[in-house]
């Protein structure tokens, strides 16, 4: 499934896999001067390849080697002539083989699928990459995972988030994220004199410091009360039910991939 919308110069692309009872897991690409910002999940890669055939595209920029975020880069490598992909330096191994370096729970091969190989140059922390119209400056922002970044365009204050920031209060985890390098990032884009936030789903947001600093401000209190309960000698599952409450779907689905006892020990 794919949804389009547009925010001015840059056009969203949402991409899905639609599954009974379940609905689909949307996940998020950005469009601009050429430039595409992610690709989805494999699941939607048919469509995605359909619906940018007769648009102007230069190359991809990954936030990070997730799934639901390079699942197109295959496809429309082959299909453009083997444009150029661009991905963080710890991301490269994954894209050129995400079978056998990012192997998937059942879960996420539901919900997005496994993508093809591709071909990728690195990016690092503090490059700019130009299009014809805009710079757009990369922010190694590790935590979601190592090799996380985020894209800013100062003239604009756009700022693309990828999974750093997607809203909501987390009460779970997937085990392999990092909730102290998500904060440091977090706090390190909330100095961004940014006027637009593109997140990697969720909803866009105007003037997003607002957020951000809210963002910081509960995963810090979340922090400091997880870590007093724990000087106490509370148990791990008594901290789990006291900060994070009831059980929820979401840790029987992943079978804990996800859970509020990955939340609490990071």
């Amino acid at each position: 499934m794919l949804k389009t919308s547009r925010f001015g110069a840059v056009t969203r692309i949402d991409t899905a896999r639609n599954l009974p009872v379940l609905g689909g897991y949307w996940t998020t690409a950005y469009l601009v001067d050429g430039m595409l910002i992610d690709t989805g999940c494999a699941h939607a890669a048919p469509e995605l390849v359909r619906e940018l055939e007769n648009l102007p595209l230069s190359r991809i920029v990954n936030t990070h080697a997730h799934e639901d975020h390079i699942g197109g880069n295959g496809p429309l490598q082959s299909r453009r002539g083997g444009m150029q992909i661009l991905v963080h330096e710890l991301g490269l191994p994954v894209l050129a083989d995400p079978k056998g370096l990012q192997p998937l729970q059942l879960y996420r091969r539901l919900f997005w699928g496994c993508p093809e190989p591709s071909q990728a140059m690195s990016i690092a922390d503090g490059d700019v990459i130009s299009t014809e119209n805009h710079s757009f400056h990369v922010i190694h922002t590790p935590g979601h995972s190592f090799d996380h970044c985020c894209l800013f365009e100062p003239d604009e204050g756009w700022l693309f988030s990828g999974d750093l920031y997607v809203g909501g209060h987390e009460r779970a985890l997937r085990v392999d994220y990092n909730i102290w390098g998500i904060l440091a990032s977090l706090k390190r884009i909330a100095e961004l004199p940014s006027r637009m936030l593109f997140p990697g789903s969720a909803r866009v947001r105007e003037n997003p410091e607002e957020v951000l600093c809210a963002k910081i401000a509960h995963l810090e209190q979340m922090g400091e009360r997880i870590l007093g309960l724990h000087k106490k000698g509370w148990s791990t599952p008594r901290i789990v039910r006291a900060v994070c409450g009831k059980p929820m779907f979401l840790e029987l689905f992943t079978l804990g991939h996800f859970s509020r006892r990955g939340l609490v020990l990071s």
